[in-house]
């Protein structure tokens, strides 16, 4: 026993000095590759494994916190849209009121009492719309609104705090008005379907697209010179005694958010000194 292992120290250094003239003599290298070679392969293996256990693991997390950021970022943007939309309604209204001030500062006979349109007529045809001023704020039954663009129309009806106007689109309002060019004077009236029709239009009168129509004034329903629109279309037969003509009005009454009363104008009902009443 004690002779095999006096034996073992010497095999050890034998293999060791084999090893290294080996080692020396490059005979190791096609050992070495090959260990090499497998530890690699070992290696990826093993990192693969790890690759999908960690995906297995985390991504199910990453989803959750993925979704959770998509939520956050959908919330915000839904805001700044918000913000966005407020701050163009903001800068409308300011643009529609600065133009107003203009306008009443344009016409300095006048005194006006600017109003927020609250509702409309529900109907395909618009003929009325609400506004936020009534008696307690000094409008009464006939003044005339207007916007800084041209005639709209004028109260029909008033409570305290609202008040009903009547558009001129209406086919129950009449209009006094003259032909800007011709200087001429005739009736404007709206229609069901919600046109502006020109009636007893001279035939001797000339009329083109194009002209320009205002108030004239007379009958004590609207004052003088405020502008409705141009005229677009002429129907003329020599058949009639008149002649008739469509007006595109200047004021969009679908799109209108604020106007203006003109309350120092008082209407005045003539019709019982027209009629010899």
């Amino acid at each position: 026993m004690k002779k095999n292992q006096n034996f073992q120290p010497a095999i050890i250094i034998g293999l060791s000095l084999g090893l290294i003239i080996l080692a020396l003599s490059g005979g190791l290298g096609s050992i070495s590759i090959s260990i090499t070679s497998g530890m690699v392969d070992a290696q990826e293996f093993v990192y693969s494994r790890f690759v999908v256990l960690k995906e297995f693991f985390t991504i199910p997390r990453d989803v959750v916190t993925l979704r959770q950021r998509n939520a956050q970022l959908e919330s915000e943007l839904a805001r700044l849209q918000a913000d966005v939309v407020t701050l163009q309604k903001s800068v409308e209204e300011g643009e529609i009121l600065a133009a107003l001030v203009k306008y009443s500062r344009t016409n300095p006979e006048n005194t006006f009492q600017a109003a927020n349109v609250i509702g409309r007529d529900p109907s395909p045809f618009l003929r009325y719309l609400i506004i936020d001023k009534g008696s307690s704020h000094g409008i009464l039954k006939g003044m005339p609104v207007v916007t800084e663009q041209g005639l709209v129309g004028r109260v029909d009806a008033v409570i305290s705090d609202a008040a009903r106007v009547q558009l001129i689109t209406d086919s129950a309002s009449v209009v006094n008005i003259r032909l800007d060019k011709a200087q001429r004077d005739a009736v404007l009236r709206g229609s069901p379907n919600g046109d502006l029709l020109i009636e007893l239009l001279s035939q001797d009168i000339i009329v083109e697209p194009g002209e320009v129509v205002l108030t004239s004034g007379i009958s004590g329903g609207y004052p003088s010179d405020l502008i409705i629109g141009q005229i677009i279309n002429v129907k003329k037969k020599d058949s009639d005694l008149f002649q008739e003509a469509t007006v595109q009005p200047v004021v969009d009454f679908r799109n209108l958010k604020l106007v203006m009363v003109i309350r120092n104008f008082k209407s005045i009902d003539i019709t019982p000194l027209t009629t010899g009443q």
